[in-house]
């Protein structure tokens, strides 16, 4: 869904992505160029030259572009090596990313850049591989035996691209019976349980403190949009301006709640909290005061060109005082999106965008989270994001950034032609 009705001076359109073999000649020599960006990235002759032909084999005709069928099909692969490099074989990932980072922003950077946080999920039938846990696999819509990749996006006026992952490992890894299961998948000592917000926080703070791409906004769905941790992580950054999504049940004032501090006593040492006015009236849910707010505060706008014609939401906004731990924490914009009919589908967002802001802004940033969503969508479709067969936590890392990596290159074959044309990844191997 394209967001494409409004002023350049408020906002941009993300690009649709289409490139055709035919628009591209010499495919392996523009492949071989991008490859020659991360030579220094490994140690070994061996390790690169499979790098590159994994490369080859997902941008090939295979109906399963995993390690055994790649290896078989393409030229100068052998099976055993390409498991060495996948699972293996040590690269320099921090380098390769910065590398990566750096190509990005020479194609896409862009002073109102886009960061955009999401997961996606790999179903996975055994229990060995790294990670993997009954847990609800968003692919599915449902409890599933699955890995979960954290994932941050960037998305500009000159395209979208996946930017860093981490993979999602429950708590129950780190426990003791699961001892033998990580000294299998070789996790590193060093790594500890983190929550879906902290790794998407580890992310924000990297792209910030690299300083290799601008962006102005961050946009995340209701994962992300309940925890007050990764507002605040968004906001200790001068500048950002975030939309993220909330669930129904957020709690909130209308208007400014009247606190007071309360003295008491502790250990006989006299202190004091802040409480709520007894007069002071509960709380509601963002979705009670939608659900009963008069039309007259209703727009109606089209936001995207469908199939079928113009696509169009009901929108409004308010400032409102968000409910933590009883009290008031901050002022926000609360913008929440309808579906037209006799029975709304009701959508909640939250944003600290100054008050300034126009409509316009929130109904464009409500919508720009299908760059995220393209991204795993052309991966596991054309590129073999979710075929993978490694087990080990390296495995996993490398066969997720070989494949953002595909992803880009063919994101600049775009950009460097200039072409508006039809999707067609597939290569002779």
């Amino acid at each position: 869904m394209i967001f494409n009705n409004f002023s350049e001076t408020e906002i941009f359109s993300i690009p649709k992505f289409a490139v055709e073999k035919t628009d591209v000649e010499g495919f392996m020599d523009e492949l071989r160029g991008f490859h020659s960006t991360f030579q220094s990235c490994f140690t070994r002759s061996e390790t690169r030259e499979n790098f590159f032909h994994y490369m080859v084999g997902q941008f090939s005709e295979l109906d399963r572009k995993s390690i055994e069928p790649i290896a078989l099909t393409v030229e100068g692969g052998t099976v055993r090596s390409m498991q060495r490099m996948i699972s293996d074989a040590q690269w320099d990932e921090d380098l390769i990313a910065k590398r990566y980072h750096q190509l990005i922003g020479d194609d896409m950077a862009h002073g109102d850049g886009i960061l955009i946080f999401d997961e996606t999920s790999f179903v996975k039938k055994g229990n060995d591989s790294i990670g993997v846990s009954r847990q609800y696999c968003g692919s599915l819509g449902k409890v599933e035996n699955c890995q979960v990749g954290v994932f941050a996006a960037y998305a500009s006026p000159h395209g979208y691209a996946l930017l860093d992952k981490r993979l999602f490992i429950p708590e129950k890894w780190f426990s003791e019976p699961y001892k033998d299961r990580r000294s299998k998948c070789r996790l590193p000592d060093s790594e500890t349980f983190k929550t879906k917000v902290e790794l998407a926080i580890e992310m924000l703070d990297h792209v910030q403190k690299e300083e290799l791409l601008p962006f102005r906004y961050v946009v995340a769905d209701t994962a992300y949009g309940r925890s007050i941790e990764f507002i605040e992580a968004i906001e200790k950054h001068p500048g950002k301006t975030y939309l993220l999504a909330v669930p129904c049940d957020t709690l909130c004032w209308l208007t400014s709640p009247v606190t007071h501090k309360k003295a008491y006593t502790y250990k006989g040492e006299q202190r004091s909290r802040t409480v709520l006015s007894e007069t002071e009236k509960a709380p509601v849910t963002v979705e009670a005061f939608a659900r009963n707010l008069n039309n007259y505060f209703w727009y109606r706008r089209i936001v995207a060109e469908g199939a079928k014609g113009p696509i169009a939401y009901e929108f409004m906004r308010r400032k409102i005082f968000l409910h933590r731990d009883g009290l008031p924490c901050k002022s926000v914009w609360l913008i929440v999106k309808r579906t037209l009919g006799a029975e709304p589908v009701y959508s909640y967002f939250i944003s600290n965008a100054p008050r300034s802001t126009r409509l316009p802004v929130f109904v464009w940033l409500s919508g720009v989270r299908w760059a995220i969503e393209q991204c795993f969508e052309e991966a596991k479709s054309e590129l073999g994001l979710d075929q993978y067969e490694v087990r080990k936590f390296s495995g996993w890392h490398h066969h997720i950034l070989t494949c953002m990596l595909a992803h880009f290159f063919l994101w600049h074959l775009k950009i460097r032609l200039g072409k508006k044309s039809t999707l067609c990844y597939a290569i002779a191997a």
